[in-house]
């Protein structure tokens, strides 16, 4: 199989134990269960950044934020950058897109009109789609966000082409979960009716194809459709509390405490029980907008069945950053390197090809996915790639188990509505280190002992060896964020 299709599915903000093959005993996700026999599944692959903009353009150059520039959401990726599909397309491939890119800013003042006439530079924005590059993407169905009033979106042309108005009323029996619409109005299911509508035109072709399904569920805000959201309700006291121990940020970074005062998802109350409700609603509509995630993927992988695709396809399932969903007094992200924000799912199937059934606890970074994807292509690497290909661990040409001895994350005040903060992480099997520049503060998990990351070891001088040994680590993790271009070229 020298030049097999992709298919990309990348969700917005779902953290690894919100699938079924992941452990979560409440979800419904037989598609993604299935995709996960068929393939490998990767219990530890983290983000490279918590926010958006810098973890996708990590993953689809193969190189860190700081590396891309893309430190920030809200900033352009600079053009001479190169993304996995330009240079799929340089060696024949179709690509396409739907749903989110999230490469440039999209800024919301501008988007909703106000006064954007007093701002030329970003015309783009209010009457086109987000500012490109030379991406890669001959078709592109683009939506940035639900957004009624975002005219360039093509999620809403699509609503309104059916004479669907979107509005989400709120729900009278919770504070924070809006009414959603009907799942065949979803802009999930706009993105999968697109990805099939490509799937079955290319069916035929000689030329091999990708196309990157890019859906805004599962983020905020909580807008699952009702029907999936009934099977929750129904069970409402079965749903677990966030995982939070009252007073646990007191010896953590204070930007933490910062977040968790001014939370308005939900809040989270010490000492007020009725609260309670509230944040098992957050989750329970989380959990729903999976389901619908999953129902549309059983509904992809249908169509490269039914088109004789499948055992040519390689599929990949993941997100792009987690959801902290109340997790130490926390929601949504920011200034914050838990598990919850960073451990995303990643499933990879290729039949015949890639290696079925595996489940590994190797630890792999997502933007180890662009080398990867030009080595199962037999497309020769990019100089400036920085990541690793997962091609002969998913190959069995490589231990299943072992692959990095650490994954790094990085936080560069990357959501400027959060603290001004400088973060950066080391990440082993055993061990977490955080460390949060210009302050003497940090965080330090032991996670055999602490697997939910609630004790904060870093003045605790029983862990002073170790913690000595994983600031060694960490510099030079930051120092492998070098840029390898330009490349060299002579010797003076």
């Amino acid at each position: 199989m020298d030049r097999p299709n992709i298919l990309w599915i990348c969700t917005d903000s779902q953290r690894a134990d919100t699938l079924g093959c992941y452990g979560n005993s409440f979800v419904h996700s037989p598609n993604i269960d299935r995709l996960a026999s068929e393939g490998v599944l990767f219990e530890r692959c983290f983000a490279q950044n918590p926010l958006c903009t810098p973890s996708r353009g990590s993953m689809l150059t193969g190189r860190y934020p700081v590396t891309t520039r893309l430190r920030q959401n809200g900033q352009n990726i600079p053009p001479e950058e190169r993304l996995v599909p330009r240079l799929l397309a340089d060696n024949g491939y179709v690509c396409g897109l739907s749903g989110k890119l999230h490469l440039s800013a999209c800024n919301r003042s501008f988007m909703l009109g106000e006064k954007w006439w007093e701002h030329p530079a970003e015309m783009q924005i209010v009457r086109g789609v987000e500012r490109r590059i030379d991406d890669g993407y001959s078709e592109f169905h683009w939506d940035h966000t639900l957004d009624h009033n975002f005219r360039s979106s093509s999620y809403v042309r699509w609503c309104e082409e059916k004479g669907v108005t979107i509005d989400f009323p709120p729900r009278s029996d919770s504070k924070y979960v809006l009414h959603g619409l009907p799942s065949e109005h979803n802009q999930t299911t706009f993105c999968a009716e697109k990805a099939i509508g490509f799937i079955e035109a290319y069916a035929k072709s000689k030329h091999p194809w990708m196309f990157s399904v890019n859906i805004f569920d599962p983020h905020f805000s909580c807008r699952p459709p009702d029907a999936y959201f009934e099977r929750y309700l129904q069970h409402l006291d079965t749903v677990p509390l966030p995982n939070y121990v009252p007073g646990e940020l007191e010896k953590k970074p204070e930007c933490q405490r910062a977040v968790h005062q001014n939370c308005k998802w939900g809040g989270y109350s010490e000492s007020d029980s009725g609260e309670a409700r509230e944040h098992r609603m957050l989750r329970a509509g989380y959990w729903a907008m999976c389901d619908l995630i999953d129902t549309q993927v059983g509904r992809m992988l249908d169509a490269l069945q039914r088109t004789g695709q499948r055992e040519n396809t390689i599929v990949i399932f993941t997100s792009d950053h987690g959801e902290m969903l109340g997790d130490h007094g926390l929601y949504i992200k920011g200034p914050f390197l838990y598990d919850a924000a960073v451990n995303v799912p990643l499933i990879i199937s290729c039949p015949g090809t890639i290696t079925a059934g595996l489940r590994t606890k190797a630890l792999v970074e997502l933007c180890d996915l662009a080398p990867t994807l030009l080595a199962g292509t037999n497309i020769p690497r990019y100089s400036g790639m920085q990541a690793r290909s997962l091609w002969p661990l998913l190959t069995g040409r490589a231990p299943g188990n072992s692959f990095r001895d650490s994954v790094y994350s990085e936080y560069y005040n990357s959501n400027p509505d959060n603290p001004k903060s400088y973060l950066t992480m080391v990440r082993t099997e055993h061990y977490k280190l955080i460390v949060a520049h210009g302050t003497n503060a940090g965080e330090f998990y032991d996670l055999e002992k602490d697997p939910a990351e609630t004790i904060n070891r870093w003045g605790d001088s029983n862990y002073s060896s170790v913690k000595a040994e994983m600031l060694i680590k960490l510099c030079h993790r930051m120092a492998e964020t070098a840029d390898p271009l330009p490349q060299r070229v002579g010797i003076f």
